[in-house]
């Protein structure tokens, strides 16, 4: 899940609430969904929250949420937006692999040091999410004093221009450099090149950007030096390449909000794509950016009040949806049914089960009250959640923290950083259930196996004390074409002993009380394993049957995960224990 960083006094500045503790900020953002994680060095809170509400990736995006929670604001907010006087000109010859382009030119900026930090901050944090690792979508601002543009069709002001090049075209400094290198070069001698040399490397042409004076953005992979932005910029130019029109449109827009929340002031561009140039099929070749149209959703009453469990007045729903930041009408038919207005940044509004969300955290979940459905039944705990309750009880009763991790993770962590290989007749090893089209590059699939889970924990708080034994009782799943679904799934159970005398011994001795609380019958041959030190690993077999393994994580993946202790860990499955 993405953290942001947030400048507490810049939030007191931006929402106008200058009397606002650190510790009433906490509480305010837990009610929008947002969790506190901890504080930088620099005394900038840390919040966690979920990937869907891109717009909160900046303080700005933040504040605005807030003044709408407490109600400084209400309703569509739409920014005012000058006319164009740039254009983009999109060349024939831009790869493509990589078709499309957006923009916008911001005037006004008053950019201080914070406010330069929660740009970059926003720019990256929308990389990652949005933008894929920039695979998708990717962001380059500039500062407009060092673009030089002149017209390049009749009827255009001043235009830069979108095209392909050769890899050993022309040059130009990069940023972080004061080097002239061609294309190839960067991608072959720069640290930020490297990092994205696979976005583009295979392209027969590299995406760029030219104005008068030559290239000045190499797009995913780096800017120039020539148009660097700093806290002298007062005019910048804001542009994004990617696969996808819809996706660069919608991190644009979130850019422009962020800095018009600053008092910036937004200008359109034209886009204009050349005959042959690949154009958005829905919009033409001819475009006009930033996309700030509102959408619109329709929701009906009884819905909202069947969901939330709450009888409410229309009055009140349309009061709840413009401190949501949106604007409602209702009609008086058969059935009350909302109309609603949705602002360009809220890219998380899909489906009507997205505006009941918006209205309930408005209402606040922390006031529904909860009641028995009005069923002729009452649910009770299912027999394996029985199950993991009791086996969790005997963990923690042999010393473990109980833990609850993501599902969710990628391939990195699943396999590489374990040191095995997919589709591997080991445990962890199963084909991954793969996420078709995920938001971000650190969960793109379904967990084979919950121990990297608990490595990734002890990774992180490597700055305290030791011993640290984890366990959790969890999901995971792997590709499996006997099931229905082609997905096999089930329940691990998964410890770790961390410290320093720390012994295949150690986790045997906890796996086996474990076994005989449940009178189980455990036996551990020998086997290998690439996670875990050879000699140092055993089978679990329970009853008979083989379910897990158990040993002495090898020193290579300790080192991978910064671990400067020993690890012992066992995994095995749940259902063995029945």
């Amino acid at each position: 899940m993405p953290v942001v960083d947030v400048d507490p006094d810049a939030l007191r500045g931006l929402t106008g609430h200058t009397d606002k503790t650190d510790e009433e900020f906490k509480e305010d953002l837990f009610g929008l969904g947002l969790e506190f994680e901890g504080e930088t060095d620099d005394g900038e809170l840390q919040f966690e929250f979920a990937p869907d509400r891109l717009d909160r990736l900046s303080v700005e995006g933040v504040a605005r949420s807030l003044r709408y929670h407490y109600g400084d604001d209400r309703g569509v907010y739409v920014p005012e937006v000058n006319d164009a006087e740039w254009t983009i000109e999109v060349a024939e010859s831009v790869p493509d692999e990589r078709p499309y382009v957006t923009g916008a030119v911001v005037r006004g900026v008053d950019l201080d040091e914070a406010a330069l930090e929660s740009l970059i901050q926003l720019q990256e944090k929308l990389h990652a999410t949005m933008g894929r690792g920039r695979a998708k979508g990717a962001i380059g601002i500039h500062d407009l004093a060092m673009v030089k543009g002149a017209p390049l069709r009749e009827g255009a002001e001043r235009s830069i221009t979108y095209r392909g090049i050769e890899p050993d075209g022309e040059t130009f400094v990069p940023l972080d450099s004061n080097d002239e290198l061609t294309p190839a070069e960067v991608l072959e001698e720069h640290d930020t090149g490297r990092t994205y040399a696979d976005l583009v490397s295979e392209y027969d042409r590299y995406p760029a950007i030219y104005d008068e004076l030559g290239l000045f953005s190499f797009p995913p992979v780096i800017n120039g030096k020539r148009t660097e932005v700093d806290t002298d910029s007062r005019e910048l130019l804001v542009e994004l390449t990617g696969t996808d029109q819809w996706t660069i449109d919608k991190m644009c827009t979130i850019v422009c909000y962020a800095l018009s929340a600053r008092g910036a002031t937004i200008e359109e561009v034209e886009v204009a794509y050349a005959d042959g140039a690949t154009h958005p099929a829905e919009y033409g070749p001819e475009l006009v950016r930033p996309n700030l149209e509102i959408d619109e959703k329709s929701v009906s009453h009884d819905r909202i009040e069947t969901l939330l469990g709450v009888d409410f007045e229309p009055e009140d729903v349309v009061d709840c949806f413009e401190r949501s930041g949106l604007d409602a009408t209702y009609s008086l038919d058969e059935s009350v049914t909302y109309e609603v207005e949705v602002p360009p940044y809220r890219v998380d509004v899909l489906h009507p089960l997205d505006l009941v969300d918006d209205v309930g955290r408005a209402h606040g979940f922390d006031e529904l009250e909860p009641r028995y459905p009005d069923v002729g039944t009452v649910g009770g705990r299912h027999e394996r959640t029985r199950l993991e309750d009791a086996v969790r009880t005997s963990l923690v009763g042999l010393g473990f923290e109980d833990l609850l991790n993501f599902h969710m993770t990628s391939g990195v962590e699943n396999y590489d950083r374990m040191r095995i290989e997919p589709g591997t007749d080991v445990v962890g090893g199963g084909e991954p259930v793969e996420i078709t089209e995920p938001y971000s590059e650190e969960y793109t699939q379904l967990r084979t196996w919950a121990l990297p889970s608990l490595l990734l924990l002890l990774e992180g708080n490597t700055h305290n004390a030791y011993p640290q034994d984890v366990a959790e009782i969890g999901f995971v799943a792997e590709r499996d074409e006997t099931e229905n679904t082609n997905v096999g799934e089930s329940r691990h159970v998964a410890g770790a002993v961390a410290r320093r005398d720390a012994s295949y011994e150690a986790a045997k001795g906890r796996l086996q009380a474990v076994c005989d609380d449940f009178g189980a019958t455990l036996e551990t041959p020998r086997t290998d394993h690439p996670t875990f030190i050879d000699g140092r690993t055993a089978s679990v077999v329970v009853d008979g049957e083989p379910v897990g393994v158990i040993g002495e994580v090898h020193p290579e993946v300790l080192v991978d995960h910064d671990l400067e202790v020993p690890v012992a860990a066992f995994e095995f499955d749940l259902g063995a224990l029945r």
